[in-house]
């Protein structure tokens, strides 16, 4: 029989690992997680089922400069190595810290940590022209020192020099029968950390690593369409999503079609490296989802719940809701 509980994918950004920039260190860090979860633990006190995802893009940067500083001693660490040490490593914050949440309420469930690899299209014209910038800054000098090891180095909007790899779309979860089985055996799930391991195959089918970071939003949304999933929750840094932010005309949209997303998107209202891989993935999600009710929030975590009760955030749905015979709300 279907499970009668909604399922949701939230996808947490940085601002849920690392609230302030000038504060990064790892007691920090935790506190921002257990400020996260909490809201997620009361999503699940109320009956969902729930899979989580996150970015690391400040945690691989961390192990980048730490890679750089000890490469005299010690030998460096291949990208699909620290994508999966980030894995393990937020992954267990994020358990350790719902697992306590669910003592302090008393829920009988537990947090699992699924260290995810994701397929990505070795043809990907990604792997042409890499522009995903990665790591701290460094002057051209510096730079130019990595760009004759094999790195491509890019100088990023008058703020110095930064390494980009590819950044490809993302094609399968490789793990994602063993994320469905326990998801049914009552499992809160953390999965496809910093938009997963990225991998190819090689002639005799087997999974290889490969230099490349995937877009967190995008594999969420592939990994939510993939379960089935009622609602893709974007955790991110601000309450609701706005057209010409920034600006004195700046408003904020508390809900939208995807044909309005689409058209607010194409208008450029939606920064590339910032809202516009996340209305991307919500797009992809409720154009894919074989779900009648499938949904999109956008929210900051803080407000997570609020935005659940209809109070804020920006929902997305894929047409106006309409009322079926029995009286039930559906986006259709």
């Amino acid at each position: 029989m279907p499970n009668p509980s909604p399922l949701a994918v939230i996808a947490i950004g940085g601002n849920s690992l690392i609230a302030d920039d000038k504060q990064p260190d790892v007691a920090h860090q935790w506190d921002a997680v257990r400020e996260t979860t909490g809201h997620i633990a009361g999503m699940v006190e109320k009956g969902w089922r729930t899979v989580i995802t996150h970015g690391n893009g400040p945690q691989v940067g961390f192990i980048l400069r730490r890679s750089e500083l000890a490469a005299h001693e010690v030998h460096t660490t291949p990208l699909s190595l620290i994508v999966a040490d980030t894995q393990g490593a937020i992954g267990y914050m994020l358990q350790q810290a719902l697992n306590n949440d669910f003592l302090q309420v008393d829920i009988p469930q537990q947090t699992i940590t699924i260290v995810t690899q994701v397929r990505v299209d070795e043809n990907d014209p990604a792997f042409q022209n890499p522009s995903k910038p990665i790591g701290g800054f460094l002057d051209e000098a510096t730079a130019r020192v990595f760009e004759q090891t094999g790195w491509q180095v890019v100088e990023d909007a008058g703020r110095g020099w930064r390494r980009v790899v590819a950044s490809p779309l993302p094609v399968e979860i490789v793990e994602l029968k063993a994320i469905q089985q326990a998801i049914e055996l009552g499992w809160i799930v953390v999965a496809c950390g910093g938009g997963g391991i990225p991998v190819v195959r090689n002639p005799k089918g087997e999974l290889r690593g490969v230099s490349a970071v995937i877009d967190k939003d995008r594999a969420s949304s592939l990994l939510a369409r993939s379960l089935g999933a009622d609602l893709f929750l974007i955790s991110t840094g601000v309450e609701q999503v706005a057209i010409n932010f920034g600006k004195p005309n700046q408003q904020s949209i508390p809900s939208m079609t995807v044909v309005e997303a689409r058209r607010y998107r194409d208008e450029g209202h939606f920064a590339a490296g910032s809202m516009r891989p996340k209305i991307d993935a919500c797009i992809e999600f409720l154009e894919g989802s074989s779900n009648p009710v499938a949904w999109c929030l956008i929210t900051d975590p803080t407000n997570l719940e609020r935005a659940l009760a209809g109070e804020t955030g920006t929902r997305i749905v894929k047409n106006e809701a309409t009322t079926t015979d029995d009286g039930r709300k559906t986006n259709v």
